[in-house]
């Protein structure tokens, strides 16, 4: 298998393998044509490489494109899964919009910026001048029922299977590993899983990570990101490479 990434920190290991800087993307276009397969694109390349080289590409264009806009991923969930979303709005930042919010959501209440990772871009919107800081600095309006909880799980997928599976607690607003969130991998409930893996169907996505979180026994999915961290594979000596090779082999 002939295969080209572009990202070569998430392909170390995997065998057969010639890697081209995105932004030589143009000049390399030959070495690019002979590839079976483009391995994690930018996304500024995604069409350029599937639409106009009819390349196949993993992450799939799914997971790409909705994992890069949380309005376009959100949307997506509303279809698939509806149920498993906590109540949000999407809006144009105006006067009236800014007033509908606050006349809908009760504090506190949750907002984002529609392109972050990390736990960047979520606020924990306490007063009507948190929000007003918000809605200043954005033309949309993201904004998300708060479902109060010391710990979310992160669920991690590759190819159709969820391959590593963690809880993040926190005592503060965020869980995220990156903001100091502490991993535990014991008794991952059975039932988000499933529910992944499904919506995972769905929508064709095959290499991101789920942040999920409980509340009565229900699961909610936050939001999914496909460059998503690795912590969690190696707090458990697991390659992730390993299991993107294995999935790359069965395409």
């Amino acid at each position: 298998m002939n295969l080209i990434t572009f990202n070569p920190f998430r392909t170390i290991g995997i065998p057969g393998i010639d890697y081209v800087k995105p932004e030589n993307m143009f000049k390399e276009q030959s070495r690019i044509e002979q590839a079976d397969l483009c391995l994690f694109p930018e996304n500024w390349q995604v069409n350029s490489l599937v639409y106009g080289l009819k390349k196949r590409i993993f992450p799939s264009i799914e997971s790409i494109h909705l994992g890069y806009n949380k309005i376009e991923m959100t949307r997506a969930m509303w279809t698939v899964c509806p149920d498993h979303v906590p109540y949000t709005v999407i809006l144009g930042s105006s006067p009236k919009t800014i007033q509908d919010v606050l006349e809908t959501f009760p504090f506190p209440f949750v907002a984002k910026t529609t392109r972050s990772s990390m736990g960047r871009g979520v606020f924990l919107i306490q007063n009507e001048v948190d929000f007003h800081a918000y809605a200043t600095n954005h033309d949309v309006l993201y904004v998300q029922e708060y479902i109060e909880s010391h710990r979310d799980l992160r669920l991690c997928l590759i190819g159709n299977k969820v391959v590593n599976s963690y809880w993040r607690e926190s005592s503060g607003f965020k869980n995220n590993v990156a903001q100091g969130g502490v991993m535990t991998f014991t008794d991952i409930p059975q039932a988000a899983i499933t529910l992944v893996e499904e919506v995972a169907s769905r929508l064709s996505l095959d290499h991101v990570g789920f942040d999920v979180i409980e509340r009565n026994g229900q699961y909610y999915i936050l939001e999914f990101n496909t460059l998503f961290g690795n912590q969690g594979f190696l707090a458990q000596g697991i390659r992730v490479e390993d299991f993107i090779f294995d999935h790359l082999k069965s395409l």
